[in-house]
């Protein structure tokens, strides 16, 4: 019995990896934000390995010794190697950053849903509270929580963490509250209403998994500004104290020579704002691929 053959007059394509394929259909934002970011946190996990010189090592070079190949970064006025410190001090920021910005968004999340679900009196008061807070510059209620806790605390990493959330937080529960309140007259929120369960469950099970596009967003939002923060309370000696090596300290502590050595100053400004540069450009991404542009 003869068998016959079909065979296609189309060419074979190649195919491409599903895997490659779906990078390249990420907004580039997105992936360029990702790398630089993916950068900073391998220079926090291994800098301990291959930084040069302890953060504190004093007159490891001459005082505001220029940039050369033992000092890539020049040294600060006690003699300390810039390079070594900035890479030392990344952990510390990304760990500030990180945490305090989680802890806003969850905490902040939480009453936004809770605030836009019940409603009523509770909504009314969560938003006068979050009101009061935002109405107040930043900077300033940051400094009114600092010495609310004791400026003893000031350095204190868990304070400051604590601080950057109370900031943030309220910001946080209005952008949720406003989310949930579109989320609540959907029919799956009616139809869990009518089955009679209760108000945590519904906020657990049906709106948290559909405010969590908006919540990523918002974290990413945050997480930009937080560095921005901390390295502000630094500067003006209410943040991380010496010998830390978090930027913003590191910026305050050499202002005075900026004219005559300003790398002490740029090599911190720089990190500082590459960090900022690839949160933002990450949380555009995430924006994007979410549906929602966010401007920053």
């Amino acid at each position: 019995m003869a068998t016959t053959t079909y065979t296609s007059d189309q060419p074979t394509v190649p195919r491409v990896s599903s895997r490659w394929a779906r990078i390249r259909r990420l907004p580039w934002p997105l992936v360029v934000g990702g790398f630089l970011l993916l950068i900073y946190v391998i220079i926090a996990i291994t800098g301990g390995l291959w930084a040069p010189y302890p953060y504190d090592k004093i007159a490891a070079g001459k005082p505001f010794e220029s940039p050369s190949v033992e000092h890539l970064f020049g040294t600060d006025q006690m003699g300390r190697d810039m390079f070594s410190r900035v890479v030392l001090g990344t952990p510390i920021v990304l760990f500030l950053a990180l945490t305090s910005t989680l802890l806003a968004v969850t905490l902040g999340g939480l009453l936004g849903l809770l605030s836009g679900f019940v409603g009523g009196w509770f909504d009314g008061a969560m938003m006068r509270i979050f009101e009061v807070f935002i109405s107040i510059p930043v900077i300033v209620f940051a400094l009114l929580v600092i010495t609310a806790a004791g400026l003893r605390l000031s350095g204190n990493f868990f304070v400051l963490i604590g601080v950057v959330a109370l900031v943030y937080l309220p910001r946080t529960g209005r952008m949720t509250r406003a989310v949930t309140l579109d989320l609540v007259t959907r029919d799956y929120i009616t139809v869990a209403r009518a089955r009679g369960e209760s108000a945590w469950s519904i906020v657990r099970r049906e709106l948290l998994p559909n405010a969590t596009g908006v919540l990523l967003v918002e974290f990413g939002v945050r997480a930009g500004y937080a560095p921005i923060l901390i390295g502000s309370l630094g500067f003006l000696g209410f943040g991380v104290q010496p010998p830390t090596p978090e930027w913003g300290l590191m910026i305050s502590e050499n202002r005075v020579a900026l004219t005559a050595a300003p790398y002490t100053v740029l090599a911190p400004a720089i990190a500082l704002s590459g960090l900022v540069i690839s949160l933002n450009l990450f949380t555009d991404g995430v924006a994007r691929v979410f549906g929602r542009q966010v401007r920053l």
